[in-house]
């Protein structure tokens, strides 16, 4: 399950999204919140969003792949990154809300995998070349935001009544989330791409380590807050599948 082209990673999200439909299974979650920022990524690229649109392709190609390989070696119990192995064995944590499932998704594929493909898109280039356009995405995921908010809104409904009452909550835990994820990205492909190739295993091998310890944050918040989890948890609405419809929605 490897793309050529951003056509190829849609298909192929499209197919990870309806298996895990009919598991059911949370690791559809995360696969329909991606499915729904590269089609914000397709269409920037199609509109000329961006400063390099044949670039910015194979940058999304080669990150979506890496999130592609590790959803197969999982499938297929062969070795993957420990980030991507720490996330897809919480898929069966009946206590997780979603917010929890997307949020280890986005541990793994952002602070790893972004700044391996950023990395790599620039070989033998100047990686600032990059940096514009790489800010350009989160322009992009900053207006998913909102959608994001009102699907899990959908799912818990009590999250629609303390939107309407702080407008802040959600939105800042998504948005704070997306915005270190992404600076620590971007600082962590222009290590890669500053260093000699030859130290690249050892470096990706170290940054996955310490993604994979990140997830701590999420899985174990402390007493209080896992709590509050658990009973957002007992309030969130709807089977695995329908929660997975939800979070596709345009």
């Amino acid at each position: 399950m490897q793309a050529k082209t951003i056509d190829e990673v849609v298909s192929f999200l499209d197919q990870i999204i309806e298996e895990n439909k009919e598991i059911p299974s949370t690791m559809g979650y995360f696969a329909a919140l991606y499915h729904k920022v590269t089609c914000k990524v397709k269409e920037g690229i199609e509109n000329h969003f961006f400063d390099d649109n044949p670039r910015m392709e194979r940058l999304d190609v080669i990150f979506a792949n890496r999130y592609l390989q590790a959803y197969t070696n999982f499938k297929n119990g062969t070795p993957t990154s420990t980030s991507w192995l720490a996330a897809f064995d919480e898929a069966d944590n009946y206590w997780f809300i979603v917010l929890q499932h997307l949020l280890l998704g986005m541990n793994a594929h952002i602070n790893l995998d972004l700044g391996i493909a950023a990395a790599e898109v620039m070989k033998g280039e100047h990686i600032e070349d990059l940096k514009d356009d790489f800010d350009k995405i989160n322009v992009i995921l900053g207006e998913l935001v909102q959608d994001v908010e009102k699907e899990l809104s959908l799912i818990w409904t009590t999250l629609a009544k303390i939107i309407k009452k702080t407008e802040k909550f959600d939105t800042i835990l998504i948005d704070f989330s997306m915005k270190l994820a992404r600076d620590g990205a971007w600082k962590y492909a222009t290590l890669l791409a500053t260093s000699p190739e030859t130290s690249w295993a050892q470096l990706i091998s170290d940054r996955d380590q310490k993604v994979t310890n990140k997830i701590n944050l999420v899985v174990d918040p402390g007493f209080f807050a896992n709590l509050v989890l658990k009973i957002i948890r007992l309030e969130e609405r709807g089977s695995v599948k329908r929660k997975i419809e939800i979070l596709e929605k345009d």
